[in-house]
């Protein structure tokens, strides 16, 4: 499952345990209540103060930051698939509306849907020492969803990295994801990648921006994304 802690204007969700963190509907309706959570959090402190502002930083134990959809629960029924793909579409429309930056600690591999999830955050901070970004689904015989097609390219300016991530399937180590672009700096081990991210919540925070001028900001810069999964909304819903 996940949990949420909150240090300052710093919230912090973890996936919990050692497992892979695979996505099922379990998982992902824990993640989307914490979501609801900073939500809520913030619009009371927002009520009592309107300079404040906030970053969420989500992290996870263990040596994978997400291993991607359950399959092993996906082939108990034909329509799981399709349920677990909609609550994670609902967990990304929910990180893109959130009126604050976001940023994903990446402490370990994460493939497939777990690579989508962390892409959904506005930066990405990956340790070295241990695990990879990998898009796993041609090696596992699956077409890439629609929608996870358009994230790539909103999240991948160069057309030539995302046809390495997409078309080749590698691996890809922090250096190496730094290399290309695809995230924003690599750590040496899980607690200086969070503790890098805290640092960088910080810087942000100290911006003093409004959160829902940032989340509309977001949504208009990722209007593909949410159209594609069903989810454009306007500023004033936020």
């Amino acid at each position: 499952m996940c949990s949420l802690q909150r240090s300052g204007n710093i919230f912090i969700l973890t996936l919990t345990g050692s497992g892979e963190h695979r996505f099922n509907p379990q998982l992902l309706d824990s993640i989307r209540s914490s979501l609801r959570q900073v939500r809520s959090d913030v619009e009371s402190a927002v009520s009592t103060d309107s300079s404040s502002n906030f970053v969420l930083i989500t992290t996870a134990e263990g040596k994978f930051f997400s291993n991607g959809y359950d399959i092993d629960w996906e082939r108990t029924s034909m329509n799981q698939m399709i349920l677990m793909d909609d609550k994670l579409k609902s967990v990304v429309s929910d990180l893109i509306t959130l009126p604050m930056p976001t940023i994903a600690a990446v402490s370990g591999h994460a493939s497939a849907a777990g690579f989508i999830f962390a892409m959904s955050h506005d930066y990405i901070v990956m340790r070295r020492d241990r695990g990879f970004l990998y898009m796993s689904e041609l090696d596992i015989r699956r077409v890439i969803p629609q929608w996870f097609a358009v994230l790539v390219k909103s999240r991948i300016g160069s057309a030539a990295v995302r046809r390495e991530v997409v078309l080749k399937a590698p691996k890809l180590t922090a250096d190496k994801a730094l290399e290309l672009g695809i995230i924003d700096s690599a750590h040496d081990g899980a607690e200086e990648t969070v503790a890098a991210a805290v640092r960088l919540g910080e810087d942000l925070v100290a911006r003093k921006w409004d959160g829902h001028t940032y989340a509309g900001n977001r949504m208009e810069l990722l209007s593909e994304v949410l159209n594609v999964i069903g989810a454009r909304c306007s500023v004033a819903k936020l």
